[in-house]
């Protein structure tokens, strides 16, 4: 089973919302998945995601694939982490 961490949407018309899940590649973007590990809301100006980092890290150990924006969210999240520390 490929698995993968890619963004669900939810929210309205022109209000998108994001919540992060990790699914099977095979499942449509707003089906099933296995685990939501965060969110991500485009609409608001700061700190726009909250990861959970311990379980993307874990997914992507056990071979999990992370869209391109997901990437992009993760290595955000960490810099800001490490800025905050």
């Amino acid at each position: 089973m490929a698995v993968s961490i890619r963004m669900r949407r939810e929210g309205t018309t022109n209000r998108p919302y994001y919540r992060i899940v990790v699914a099977d590649k095979q499942s449509p973007r707003d089906g099933k998945f296995i685990e939501q590990v965060g969110t991500y809301d485009p609409t608001k100006k700061t700190n726009v995601s909250t990861l959970k980092v311990d379980r993307v890290e874990f997914w992507i150990k056990n071979g999990a694939q992370p869209s391109e924006t997901v990437a992009s969210l993760l290595k955000k999240t960490k810099k800001a982490a490490a800025a905050a520390a």
